[in-house]
């Protein structure tokens, strides 16, 4: 083969190989490209509190909020909740307390169940959805089958209007709101749940008593 034919034959070869590569670039864009008709976060700004979020205790002059991010599948986040409630009780007329998602993909149903109690909440029973999904939390975490259609019983319980419910589990709109909270987890140094802030303070809820300490630390600033 002269030299000539070697050069053209590289030529074709190096030209092949570029298309293909090019052929390959597109087909993953194509198929990960974000859909255009699924809204964005309404924010990028990382936030600790939003307009929207979830409040269970509103004090006429509250000294400190509490916020908790919460996984419903998670079993810690279901054994924390007693002591939640305690503190609601002892301290909900001078603390805001504070619930947002945040879904680990560890569990099969997480973030379905997230949907489910923010469509609750869309009818305003979201504590009364709360509360049935860690009641019920041994009966579906854990399970690789979609627990979809139990959720739904739950709402069917809470006498919810069924296709208002329907429609907002499958809405942009609800996907955003639980996805927005994620965000706003991760910035802030969430890695799991639950994970609790009073006010921007990072801090492991362990008891009553150091909840206590914690406020009249932060009170006495």
């Amino acid at each position: 083969m002269t030299a000539i034919r070697k050069t053209r034959v590289f030529v074709w070869v190096l030209l092949v190989f570029l298309i293909g590569i090019g052929l390959v670039w597109y087909t993953v864009f194509a198929v990960n490209r974000p859909d255009a008709s699924t809204p964005a976060p309404s924010s990028q700004r990382v936030e600790l509190v939003r307009e929207d979020s979830h409040r269970s205790t509103s004090p006429a002059a509250a000294q400190a909020q509490l916020v908790e991010f919460v996984d419903f599948a998670c079993q810690a986040c279901r054994q924390a909740q007693p002591l939640v409630e305690e503190l609601k009780k002892e301290y909900g007329d001078r603390v805001t307390f504070v619930s947002r998602y945040f879904p680990q993909p560890a569990d099969r149903n997480s973030a379905a169940a997230a949907l489910a109690v923010e469509a609750a909440a869309q009818q305003g029973k979201y504590e009364q959805m709360y509360s049935k999904m860690f009641q019920t939390q041994p009966q579906w975490s854990g399970k690789q089958e979609s627990q979809a259609s139990l959720f739904r019983s739950y709402a069917q319980d809470l006498g919810l209007d069924m296709d208002a419910y329907d429609s907002a589990v499958t809405d942009d709109k609800t996907k955003v709101r639980v996805k927005e909270d994620i965000t706003d987890g991760t910035g802030l140094g969430v890695k799991d749940a639950p994970t609790f802030f009073l006010n921007d303070k990072m801090l492991k809820l362990d008891s009553k008593e150091q909840f206590g300490r914690e406020l009249a630390q932060f009170s006495a600033k």
